[in-house]
């Protein structure tokens, strides 16, 4: 079984929060002061608040099969100035409240050139409470420019990713297409980092996902991610101080908290009924 390198935590955020760019530095400062209390070391990126801004498209059948066999596929495109880079990602995620089932899908892709393949525990706030902590696992393929055009099909995409044929039960033939025909703009500060000791450390990032059409606030979302050689190996102290962190995060600034759904589940739902998946 594949073993997991990363640790990613996430608390989404309400979209009303980012009024203006300030908010970004309002709410790191808010995790400053909560973090001494638990031995948390925090430093602040000398760029920390220079916004990168990114287009982020997820892709699906009429139906979402992807989504509801729990497969995410993404393109993300960085701009630099207001232009789009010539390069983009193309991201396809498995995730799944139980390890067993992420470890057992190969997401390893069949096309030529270099594949980051990245196994993740993402912990989330519990979905209806704050101060609580539950489980993700993902397993992802990162993709840099493939040659693949997503609207091909979904064949296509099944002769790259040969694993969706054994878990995505769906019409080979259907159509894939842009979700909610939803483009999202993604706004990001590469704002700092956490040391939990004991060598466990953590990038932190704030964003806030936007509607590109309307420009109004989808989400937003504070992050940190450590990551590691051997799961087993990483310190129980500076693990426990990690999630201590985390959970105060939430409950000291409970304003800023946005509970019961992950960013991907608020674009599948956008303006329409709930869509089934295995989020939790």
């Amino acid at each position: 079984m594949d073993d997991i390198h990363y640790l990613e935590y996430k608390i989404l955020l309400r979209p009303e929060r980012f009024f203006d760019p300030h908010q970004f530095e309002v709410y790191w400062h808010k995790l400053g002061l909560i973090a001494p209390e638990f031995k948390v070391g925090v430093t602040t990126n000398k760029d920390g608040f220079k916004r990168q801004v990114r287009e982020v498209l997820f892709y699906d059948t009429p139906d979402y099969d992807l989504y509801r066999n729990a497969f995410i596929l993404r393109k993300r495109t960085f701009y630099t100035d207001g232009w789009p880079e010539p390069e983009h990602e193309l991201t396809l995620k498995f995730r799944h409240p139980e390890l067993a089932v992420a470890a057992a899908v190969d997401v390893v892709p069949h096309l030529s050139g270099q594949a980051d393949i990245k196994f993740k525990e993402e912990l989330l706030p519990l979905k209806d409470s704050l101060g609580g902590m539950r489980s993700l696992y993902s397993h992802n393929c990162v993709l840099l420019s493939p040659g693949l055009v997503l609207n091909e099909g979904l064949e296509r995409i099944t002769s790259v990713f040969p694993e969706l044929a054994e878990h995505c039960p769906a019409d080979k033939a259907a159509t894939i297409s842009l979700v909610n025909n939803l483009p999202v703009e993604e706004v990001q500060v590469n704002v700092g980092s956490f040391d939990f000791g004991h060598g466990l450390t953590a990038k932190a990032t704030i964003s806030v996902w936007r509607d590109r059409a309307t420009e109004s606030a989808i989400i937003g979302e504070f992050a940190f991610q450590a990551k590691f050689d051997r799961y087993d190996a990483v310190h129980a102290k500076a693990r426990e101080r990690s999630e201590a962190f985390f959970k105060a995060a939430q409950t000291r600034a409970p304003e800023w908290v946005k509970l019961g759904a992950t960013k991907t589940a608020l674009v599948y739902n956008f303006g329409k009924q709930l869509v089934a998946s295995h989020e939790g």
